[in-house]
């Protein structure tokens, strides 16, 4: 009753006459000086919070300051009034996002006018440590406003407040659920984009209390609070090198191996638990709280700093390589392990590393499962590459984005593996035929390259060929040896091999009989069949009777077929001999001399690709550049040029990034697998182009219009090839040069040596600088006088067209073959 009556004679006034919003605010306002009674300034506040939500400028203007006041003085010491002072000042400062601009700038113009001063932010931060359950909470919501509104300021005036940490540090611990979880998102918050802040709390002590939260949870098994407490830590990692080498050294990160249901000392020879491969992922939050999991995991694999091969950073690969290749989980999650494996895999021994991949048995909605014969992990990789998960008896005919992500980050997983000129020579050559007298079977990479294209197309096929185009391009892209084996493969005709050896039931089911093959042909190299198989597929492509959505699909194979030559026969002029030699000119031609077309991207590759040959046609033969220049000139240089020059403007093209080579397909085109009635909100998915083609195209399409337009009989082009190979020479030494100096490096690191030892290896790494500083000399020489060359041979031709002219005045005779190619040298 006090509390009313107090209330009711401040609204009155003295004459009991009814008074405005403003004169009654600027009342209550004058009722919060400290001159009054505690009781008086409580009631006053309680007052101005009811009229806060109608008032607000009115409030704002009048009240502010003296709100400020009963912050600094009496929240301590009055728990009601500290929490009604709090909630009034954040009704006063909250930005609503469906509000006005004008509201919105009076909530912004309120924050600023209380962090103005750093005292209110401080009190603030220390009513945050307070215990009673009230005040803690008003606190955290008022903080949470602030920083939403402002929060580098917040963040600036936490980094000089006397209790701040400490305060965040002890409301982690709070048992009460509500005040626990708002401090959790305070948190996040407020560690946003600060290094010092996130160092400051790793070192108080938070990631011990936020592991303690997600434990007392139920680990990923729990709720929104272990996401946020996993956010929390997160965030306290990412971009900050201080706190990951911090937690590394703790013992803490074993407990996030353990959460995923992962052992941590698991030894290398044995396959995970089955708990671990084999979860139940019908919560949503669970595959939030996974994700999360996952995402700390790799950020720790990729700090390893000089303790680059030590078991914990193994365990951290392997457990990601184990959840993307032979476990059970959301293929969104797999996809997100295998982005975060290290690009450096030579940690991780694919090819040595044995996995046991599950596969779900038909029909049983997930709850049955079989177990595989166990395979290396660079098996499993490649499978995943060409069939999809569980080799595509889920998705069947449909591409769903999810599934294409996951195919698309094992590409790069396998672009990472091969990067070492060793390896993917040792994948070429255990491709080209042996001379035993057991043939050398068709590995799966090289039957779904080479089986030739079906009719009708089947989405399935076309999209592992496709893929299987892009891993045979990064095993030949850059290397002259890999090149030289591939020209040598020629596959052994075979029926088997589609589904690969790897898919195999380990509980009693007999491996599938491979079928016996009808006739055998006149056995070809993968040159001359892909050769043959690009021709079909323009045939095909031709016809006008084709469906919409089958000549997308021919498209879709045909840019496999074109992006792959056209990396294999650069620089390789052997390879450009032997496609010449299966009529490549006819087959390229037709599609580029095609009138307006909509679609640009294969007379584009067509051009590019025909380009390349006439670029790199060295070799002896009937078809030689003298007789490719009359068809380009026929053809005309600047529409090939305009052909090369569009497919970078085409969507499909343009979209294509480092991290993003899956694109939604046309909703137009998406139908039901089964009635062929259009589907609506489809998740299917395609994929066009790889960011390593896309690179390769950027790098060197000006290279072939500048290439066309070269006269066949040009030395200019193979002077630039030879100096093109002395500084691929060149390049390799100094790679090979850089990777010995790598080697010692993390030996010194990583052992604890001799000082003399030491200094030797010191020795050695100054020796292979010097050498490596000796190669770039001897390079820039080989250029200069090649340019020296050029220079020469320029005046050299200038004075012979001198002696000619004088030769003429002077009455002498000059041969007609002379004269005409004066005349040609003079129009060029």
């Amino acid at each position: 009753m006090e509390f009313l009556s107090q209330t009711y004679i401040a609204l009155r006034g003295p004459t009991g006459a009814p008074q405005s919003a403003e004169d009654t605010i600027s009342r209550l306002a004058d009722r919060l000086s400290p001159s009054t009674l505690i009781a008086d300034r409580r009631a006053a506040v309680l007052s101005l919070k009811g009229l806060s939500r109608d008032h607000k400028a009115d409030v704002g203007e009048h009240a502010l300051s003296g709100l400020l006041d009963v912050l600094q003085n009496d929240a301590e010491i009055d728990a009601d009034i500290g929490k009604a002072v709090l909630e009034t000042l954040n009704i006063l400062c909250e930005v609503e996002d469906g509000a006005s601009a004008a509201a919105r700038e009076l909530g912004f113009k309120h924050t600023d006018v209380v962090l103005k001063d750093e005292k209110a932010a401080h009190k603030i931060l220390a009513l945050v440590g307070e215990q009673t359950f009230y005040l803690r909470f008003a606190a955290l919501q008022y903080l949470a406003t602030l920083l939403q509104n402002r929060r580098q300021v917040v963040q600036g005036h936490f980094l000089k407040a006397p209790a701040g940490p400490t305060s965040f540090i002890a409301v982690l611990d709070d048992q009460r659920e509500i005040i626990r979880n708002e401090a959790l998102y305070v948190v996040k918050s407020l560690i946003a984009q600060s290094p010092e802040i996130q160092k400051i709390l790793a070192f108080e002590g938070a990631f011990e209390k936020l592991f303690n939260i997600v434990l007392r949870e139920g680990g990923i098994e729990g709720g929104i609070a272990t996401q946020d407490a996993l956010a929390c830590v997160d965030g306290l990692l990412r971009f900050n090198q201080s706190n990951q080498s911090y937690l590394r050294a703790s013992t803490l990160p074993p407990l996030l191996l353990s959460l995923l249901g992962y052992p941590p000392d698991l030894p290398h020879d044995q396959p995970p638990p089955q708990q671990f491969a084999l979860q139940l992922w019908e919560d949503r939050q669970k595959h939030a709280n996974a994700a999360l999991v996952v995402n700390i995991v790799g950020i720790l694999a990729k700090s390893t700093g000089p303790n680059a091969h030590d078991a914990l950073t193994f365990a951290f690969n392997r457990c990601l390589l184990e959840i993307g290749l032979a476990s059970n989980m959301p293929a969104a999650i797999k996809t997100q392990a295998l982005k975060l494996l290290p690009t450096n895999l030579s940690l991780l021994p694919l090819a040595h590393l044995v996995l046991t991949p599950y596969m779900p048995v038909p029909d049983t909605n997930g709850e049955e499962w079989d177990r595989l014969e166990p395979a290396s992990a660079l098996d499993a990789i490649v499978e995943l590459v060409l069939h999809g998960e569980y080799n595509g008896i889920l998705e069947g005919e449909r591409r769903t984005k999810d599934g294409l992500e996951l195919r698309a980050a094992a590409t790069g997983v396998f672009q990472n593996f091969v990067q070492k000129d060793d390896i993917r020579e040792a994948i070429v050559q255990a491709m080209v035929p042996s001379d035993s007298p057991d043939p050398t079977p068709v590995t799966p990479l090289l039957h779904a390259l080479t089986t030739p294209p079906a009719q009708p197309l089947s989405a399935a096929a076309v999209t592992s060929t496709h893929l299987a185009a892009y891993l045979f391009a990064h095993l030949l892209r850059g290397s002259p040896r890999a090149k030289a084996l591939a020209r040598s493969i020629v596959p052994r005709p075979s029926g088997s091999g589609a589904g690969g050896s790897f898919f195999v039931p380990a509980d009693g089911g007999p491996a599938p009989a491979p079928e016996e093959p009808e006739e055998l042909d006149e056995p070809q190299s993968v040159l001359s069949i892909l050769s043959e198989h690009l021709s079909l597929a323009l045939l095909a492509r031709a016809r006008a009777d084709t469906p919409e959505k089958e000549a997308r699909e021919w498209d879709r194979l045909l840019v496999g077929y074109l992006t792959l030559l056209a990396q294999w026969l650069w620089e390789d002029p052997k390879a450009v001999r032997g496609f010449l030699e299966a009529g490549a000119i006819s087959m390229l031609v037709e599609p580029i001399n095609q009138t307006a077309d909509t679609d640009g991207v294969i007379p584009g590759l067509c051009a590019f690709l025909l380009g390349v040959c006439y670029e790199f046609n060295r070799e002896p033969g009937e078809i030689t550049r003298s007789t490719i220049y009359p068809i380009l000139t026929r053809l005309g240089l600047d529409m090939l040029a305009g052909r090369i020059t569009h497919l970078r403007d085409d969507d499909r093209f343009k979209a294509v990034g480092p991290d993003t080579i899956v694109l939604p397909y046309p909703g137009s085109l998406a139908h039901h697998p089964t009635t062929g009635a259009p589907k609506q909100d489809t998740d299917e998915a395609e994929i066009w182009f790889d960011w390593a083609f896309v690179d390769f195209w950027k790098s060197n399409y000006h290279t072939i219009e500048k290439g066309i337009a070269t006269d066949p009989n040009s030395l200019s082009s193979s002077a630039g090839q030879d100096t093109a190979m002395v500084v691929a020479s060149l390049r390799d030494v100094i790679r090979n040069q850089a990777s010995e100096m790598e080697a010692l490096q993390a030996q010194l690191s990583s052992l604890s040596i001799a000082a003399q030892e030491r200094e030797a290896l010191h020795e050695q790494v100054a020796s292979l600088s010097s050498e490596l500083q000796e190669a770039q000399e001897k390079r820039r020489e080989v250029e200069k006088e090649q340019e020296d060359l050029l220079v020469l041979l320029d005046e050299l031709n200038s004075k012979r067209r001198r002696d000619k002219a004088r030769m003429r005045e002077a009455g002498l005779d000059v041969s007609e073959d002379e004269a005409d190619e004066e005349d040609e040298e003079d129009e060029e």
